[in-house]
């Protein structure tokens, strides 16, 4: 059974409906309660954890009701439209609130319901794809999700370049237009999603035509032999164990530098740099495009330097980088320079740092270590806004990009001490498989 490509694209359209969403929540909504609701940056820091923290229980609780669901449309499409549903109401009704009304516990009442209907359909559509993709190609479908949550991401920054229209003070920013934009994208995507991909039908044929693999795609797809790839699953020699604690300590602390930026740089360049009006969603989206553009690259110095060399080199590309940022008095062009190495160092880091996690494990529990490192990455995004927002607020707005350095340099320390877990990766069968990085 081959990839079948169509459908994985329709599929991502999910993908890209929640990506659309999250880049408006972390540029946008900190501006809204900084400047609207004339909140200090520790506080908006810590509205701004609500999500990771929420996420650290709704996700895996609406993944498992998903997996235990039933209905004539299968098991993870109602919480896809029942959560794009609730979500699009309950965000226009947040943007309109903000625009009418200056009640703040309102406000933050609105966005915590928000928040947890985002998480009622989040982790089941991300389970979509894997459900209805025979695991031997789900590394190719994974690709193609991520890319398409890519191109969601890319559609907010356009869209805040094309409606978020000068203002006399920041506080007086009419977000309608675009937040109408982005709700109309959501239910578009996902109405097509809906209207072409019939869950239920779909997951019959896909389990009946997935053949038992043998011995040979037992070694192929997991490189190991089939007895060794079922031996003392979940148990971890002394070095074995040690290694793992420094990855995922790395993890924390590369994303407790790289979530600082993205979180507050849309505030830092008003503040610092004078600039405004979605002026900073240039920077981010030539980010994200080198980053999607270096997979490719990054998965060949892989293959040849190690999974290992590959992260070092990715996490000083973007310690240089943010070094570089913080000695910058205004902004200039070259800072679109800075910010296109961010993204290829941050693609060197994530096309490495989920399969280092999980080779440590055993294939019996990979689930286990794919919760361990989701588990370090959401706590720095639940940290670090609370943590350089204090810093921001009592110290200074030029903080955050030494804050940055530092923990970056943190992650350098750590990573160099992981000894396990770096097996270069295969020779890859297509160019998507260089893209497999997690949701």
């Amino acid at each position: 059974m081959k990839l079948n490509y169509k459908r994985t694209i329709l599929i991502g359209f999910a993908f890209m409906s929640i990506c659309a969403f999250w880049q408006f929540y972390d540029n946008e909504i900190p501006k809204i309660l900084t400047y609207h609701f004339g909140l200090g940056e520790t506080l908006t820091g810590t509205i701004m954890a609500f999500d990771n923290v929420l996420a650290l229980f709704l996700l895996p609780m609406f993944g498992t009701l998903s997996d235990k669901a039933n209905t004539r449309l299968g098991k993870r499409m109602p919480f896809i439209l029942i959560g794009t549903v609730l979500s699009v109401i309950l965000f226009l009704s947040l943007i309109y609130i903000a625009h009418v009304s200056t009640n703040l516990q309102l406000f933050i009442y609105i966005l915590l319901l928000l928040l947890v209907a985002m998480g009622i359909y989040r982790s089941p559509a991300v389970s979509l794809m894997p459900e209805l993709t025979p695991a031997v190609h789900r590394s190719g479908a994974n690709a193609i999700i991520n890319l398409m949550g890519t191109l969601g991401a890319v559609y907010t920054l356009i869209m805040i370049k094309v409606f978020l229209k000068s203002a006399a003070v920041e506080a007086e920013t009419n977000y309608t237009p675009l937040a109408i934009a982005i709700a109309a994208f959501m239910v578009i995507t996902v109405a097509i999603l809906f209207f072409t991909i019939p869950e239920k039908r779909l997951m019959s044929e896909v389990r009946e035509g997935v053949e038992n693999f043998d011995g040979d795609d037992v070694r192929e797809l997991t490189g190991k032999d089939e007895d060794e790839a079922y031996q003392n699953a979940g148990k971890l020699s002394r070095d074995v164990f040690r290694s793992l604690t420094l990855l995922l300590c790395s993890v924390f602390l590369w994303f407790t530098a790289y979530n600082a930026v993205t979180t507050a740089f849309s505030r830092y360049v008003t503040e610092v740099w004078g600039l405004r009006n979605g002026a900073y969603a240039d920077c981010l989206m030539i980010a994200m495009i080198a980053a999607v553009l270096s997979y490719i690259p990054v998965g060949f110095v892989s293959a040849k330097l190690g999974r290992k060399k590959t992260i070092l080199i990715g996490i000083t590309l973007m310690s240089i980088c943010y070094l570089s940022a913080a000695l910058m008095p205004q902004y200039n062009a070259s800072l679109n320079f800075l910010f296109a190495i961010i993204g290829i160092g941050w693609a060197a880091i994530n096309v490495n740092s989920y399969p280092m996690v999980v080779g440590m494990g055993e294939s019996r529990v990979i689930g286990k270590y794919t919760g361990l490192y989701y588990t370090f990455s959401m706590a720095a995004q639940v940290f670090t806004p609370i943590f350089s927002g204090f810093l921001l607020e009592h110290v200074s707005y030029r903080t955050l990009f030494p804050y940055a350095f530092v923990f970056s340099c943190l992650s350098f320390i750590t990573m160099l001490f992981v000894k396990h877990g770096d097996v270069k990766p295969t020779a890859k069968k297509n160019v998507l498989e260089h893209f497999d990085v997690d949701n």
